[in-house]
């Protein structure tokens, strides 16, 4: 039941986010769908994740792996909704 529960926020987000596919133009779906963090943002990314993984994180760092982590799956449900458009509407 746990795993449910934790699931659970990502699917009210997709849901949320489902209008977001009626308003994007292939163009905007591509951009987003193409979205990568920086160098600088994917190297602190990874340097905090192993950290983590090693449990060797200050509580600020913490604060922010966190932050990063929910940031990157905000928009991975954005990217996915970009992806959706790029299937039904390919180009213009």
């Amino acid at each position: 039941m746990e795993t449910h529960t934790a699931a659970r926020p990502h699917h009210v987000l997709d849901r949320l986010l489902d209008p977001l596919r009626d308003i994007l133009t292939p163009e905007a779906a591509r951009a987003i769908a193409d979205l990568r963090a920086d160098a600088t943002t994917q190297e602190r990314l990874d340097d905090l994740a192993e950290r983590h993984d090693e449990g060797q994180l200050s509580p600020d760092e913490l604060v922010e792996y966190e932050s990063l982590v929910d940031g990157v799956n905000l928009i991975s449900v954005i990217q996915a909704k970009a992806r959706s458009v790029l299937k039904t509407r390919p180009s213009a």
